[in-house]
């Protein structure tokens, strides 16, 4: 197996910081130094750091994505019992730091879409990215009669999206999983009936 290179390290441990920091806590220096890679590496292998927090978007929407397949789009579960393993896996992917770092994405989003029309673009394509994967679900409901035949997809899937963002951050916020629980039994008992 290769080693990784000098930018595989600094993505992938780039990320961690960020994650663990925020895009502007999170030192060039600190991130090299976690990656255990010299600082000149980093200009090397990076235009600049907003080029590299795209960076750290994409890698982060890789784990997204492979999440959105295993739960949102496998055909192989009913489509609410789909929707519900996806936020399982948001929720649980939150308890892993004790609810401190949140979603990666709307932490970006709160933090660097003000100062960073590259990064603002990025966020706005990943989550339309997740909210076309939600509507795809919901037409699934919709098709397995788990859902009434005229329930607006698109529109509760930009709600779901935007909503479970916010129980994200309030639950960074608050340290405790707690706004997630609660938006879940109301987007299940209210919306979704």
């Amino acid at each position: 197996m290769a080693k990784p290179s000098n930018r595989e390290k600094i993505l992938t441990e780039g990320l961690r910081v960020v994650h663990e920091h925020g895009f502007a806590g999170a030192s060039v220096r600190d991130i090299v130094q976690a990656a255990g890679v010299p600082q000149g590496s980093f200009t090397n292998h990076f235009a600049s750091k907003e080029a590299f927090g795209v960076e750290v978007i994409d890698l982060y929407l890789v784990r997204s994505r492979e999440t959105m397949r295993t739960t949102l789009r496998n055909d192989d579960l009913p489509p609410l019992q789909r929707l519900a393993a996806y936020i399982d896996v948001t929720k649980n992917r939150l308890n892993q730091t004790s609810m401190r770092t949140g979603c990666l994405f709307g932490n970006f989003a709160a933090e660097a879409s003000e100062h960073s029309d590259i990064m603002r673009a990025r966020l706005v394509e990943v989550f339309e990215e997740i909210r076309q994967s939600m509507a795809y679900c919901l037409r699934a409901a919709v098709a397995a009669g788990e859902l009434r035949e005229n329930f607006e997809c698109d529109e509760v899937a930009a709600f779901i999206v935007a909503s479970l963002q916010g129980a994200n951050l309030l639950a960074k916020t608050q340290r405790s999983p707690e706004p997630v629980e609660r938006f879940t039994r109301i987007l299940f008992s209210s919306v979704l009936r």
